[in-house]
């Protein structure tokens, strides 16, 4: 397995922090991990490294800038945590969460040091580019970041009350480069998703809608030829 490790010693196991559920380890074991693109579903990337293979959690935002990356080689920065609930009869189960470089991670750990948004919620509510989100949270945009899956008005409010003038570094994140043809499918499957999500569709049941007519590998110019796909998919 290709992965950097830190040399902080694990966080004993007595720590009442690490025993709650979506608590991210702050000394983490693994910081990176490459592999081989073999699956990619809704919220979780599969990379083969030697004999074994890595299941890697990853928000909606990473998930797309993958797809175009399927048994390819891909490096991702990660956390760990982990998740469960001794105190309930549960057991404590390892996670890697994975990023393509260092900004996407250190923002999503900043918004899961948020009061009430543990790391199932950020990885829900993740699906926007993180620029997007943070020019939302400096600018104090409550409607926009409602928008969000998971967040509530008042969960907005304390993303606000903690993060605001703290983001402005990630609203000044660019795209990552891509080629003409790639930035541009992936914005058409953005919009679509997002046309979706209006329309009353849930967010992964949007995903899943898109992931359907995209394993075709046709391509498409605009976000109502894939609409049209979809729908005529949806009727067969």
């Amino acid at each position: 397995m290709t992965a950097d490790r830190a040399n902080d010693a694990e966080a004993p196991l007595g720590n009442p922090l690490a025993e709650r559920e979506g608590y991210v380890e702050r000394t983490p074991l693994i910081t990176r991990i490459t592999g081989r693109l073999v699956h990619l579903t809704g919220s979780e990337a599969t990379l083969s490294v030697g004999a074994f293979e890595y299941e890697v959690f990853v928000p909606e935002f990473v998930r797309r800038q993958l797809q175009g990356s399927l048994d390819q080689e891909v490096s991702l920065r990660t956390i760990e945590y982990l998740e469960g609930n001794p105190q309930k009869g549960g057991r404590l189960t390892p996670r890697l969460i994975g990023f393509l470089n260092d900004a996407e991670k250190e923002f999503f750990e900043s918004i899961c040091s948020v009061d009430g948004v543990g790391v199932k919620t950020a990885l829900r509510a993740m699906v926007r580019p993180v620029r997007e989100v943070a020019v939302a949270i400096e600018e104090q945009d409550i409607k926009e970041l409602t928008a969000l899956p998971g967040i509530g008005p008042a969960t907005a409010e304390r993303i606000v009350a903690k993060l605001r003038r703290k983001m402005a570094k990630f609203a000044l994140m660019i795209a990552r480069d891509l080629p003409p043809e790639q930035a541009g499918q992936q914005s058409v499957v953005q919009e679509a998703y997002e046309a979706l999500v209006s329309l009353g569709h849930s967010a992964p049941d949007a995903r899943q809608k898109i992931d359907t007519v995209m394993a075709a590998g046709k391509k498409f110019k605009s976000v109502e030829d894939l609409l049209t796909e979809l729908y005529q998919k949806e009727r067969r």
